[in-house]
């Protein structure tokens, strides 16, 4: 029996690029993509498409029984800096849309549910490098406090009502598919951009300021990996920790210039710099990678060659330096 997988959130960041690859895995009728808003073209003529608010679990409900939903993939959210702006819609978005999906999921016996928790859920008393899996865990933003709360309601759903729920704590992803959605670590997804449009960018957070990261191509790779993994291999869920690198934008200048020699990056601080501050420079992952064998493909390097050839560098640049 196929799967019939549910992605609430496509058109996101991460959105897009799953449904893509759960499609080429899947099928392309197999995937049902879900937004609040249209998503780009290849998502809406590739498979089907529903208008869904997660917030309505009436529509939810009707959308998991018309399509015969076995998994859900839940990615709609407010991310750090928007849900700051507008604390009580990021705590009514990504507190109570996973609980009408959680719901959803025992009412209608949906077999597996993916939902993304973020290293925002640490705070300023957590250690800030090779952060545990279990560890200090005070945030002081919106997103991170909600996060934290929805943890909570997942590992409570999977050990009172069975539900197989299953995440990760996302660090800060770069792609060049789609735009970021309004996240602290959005910057090294604009650098790029601004590196080949303009030869110049000025970044929101100070130049030594590290975070952990990763390539979104990995970023898809440990989701689907986790979801494929079996159940009893599974031991963390609330959240595993999973790292691909860690990087300052002063980094990422420096790689860029590699390849782009008059690219000039400023930098001008904002409000983000105060809620990177309390998150970790570091991950220690090693549950993951004993659970179900998660290891990261890219660095800095090999992301920054592939970004600046996706976003329109002469080809002539990239002989050789793939690796």
């Amino acid at each position: 029996m196929s799967e019939k997988i549910l992605v609430i959130g496509a058109s996101g960041q991460i959105g897009i690029e799953l449904v893509l690859e759960l499609r080429n895995i899947h099928g392309n009728s197999n995937v049902i993509a879900s937004d609040i808003k249209t998503p780009p073209y290849e998502i809406m003529e590739g498979g089907p498409y529903e208008l869904l608010d997660v917030l309505n679990k009436n529509q939810i409900s009707v959308v998991v029984k018309k399509h015969d939903v076995t998994q859900i993939y839940l990615l709609a959210a407010l991310l750090s800096a928007t849900a700051e702006q507008h604390p009580e819609a990021g705590w009514q978005l990504n507190v109570n849309g996973l609980l009408n999906v959680l719901d959803t999921c025992n009412k209608l016996k949906v077999s597996k549910l993916f939902w993304p928790s973020t290293i925002a859920v640490f705070g300023p008393t957590t250690p800030k490098t090779k952060t545990p899996q279990k560890t200090i865990m005070e945030p002081n933003t919106i997103y991170g406090i909600s996060k934290l709360a929805g943890e909570r309601w997942c590992e409570y759903y999977h050990v009172k009502y069975g539900i197989d729920v299953r995440s990760i704590r996302y660090p800060g992803i770069v792609g060049y598919k789609s735009s970021p959605g309004g996240g602290t670590t959005d910057y090294a997804v604009h650098i790029y951009h601004e590196a080949i449009k303009h030869g110049k960018y000025t970044c929101f957070l100070n130049e030594d300021t590290t975070l952990p990261m990763m390539y979104m191509p990995d970023a898809i790779k440990a989701t689907i990996q986790l979801m494929e993994a079996k159940s009893n291999t599974i031991s963390i869920r609330s959240s595993y920790n999973v790292a691909g690198m860690s990087f300052s934008p002063k980094d990422v200048e420096v790689a860029i210039l590699k390849h782009l020699p008059d690219f000039m990056c400023s930098y001008k601080p904002d409000l983000r710099q105060q809620y990177a501050k309390g998150w970790p420079q570091t991950i220690d992952d090693s549950s993951a990678r004993n659970d179900w064998s998660w290891r990261p493909k890219y660095n800095l390097e090999t992301m920054t060659l592939d970004m600046l050839k996706n976003l329109g560098i002469g080809k002539n640049l990239w002989s050789g330096k793939s690796s």
